[in-house]
């Protein structure tokens, strides 16, 4: 088994940064379910298409969600949903 390097933890704590906004836990949430088009993500959480577009621009940067162009909308997807987990743990220690 390979010891984990300093920079293996970096690169887990870039995606849990990616994670820590109430907005992107919103919409990663709302991923598990099934793929969803920007519109439908903007309309979920109330705020302007650029705003929204910032949001998916840095959790897919961070390899949390892929999207999919169909015609002129993008579609997105959760690509590892047991991210989650992590965040419901999180919700657990707020209890």
């Amino acid at each position: 088994m390979k010891t984990k390097t300093k920079d293996d933890y970096a690169a887990q704590a870039g995606i849990i940064k990616a994670m820590a906004h109430p907005t992107r836990l919103l919409i990663l949430n709302s991923l598990k379910k099934r793929e969803t088009c920007v519109c439908e993500l903007r309309d979920l959480v109330g705020d302007d298409m650029s705003t929204v577009s910032k949001h998916l621009s840095i959790l897919k940067n961070a390899g949390l969600v892929a999207a999919r162009r169909e015609g002129n909308w993008l579609h997105y997807r959760l690509i590892c949903p047991c991210v989650l987990d992590f965040a419901a743990c999180i919700a657990e220690l707020k209890r």
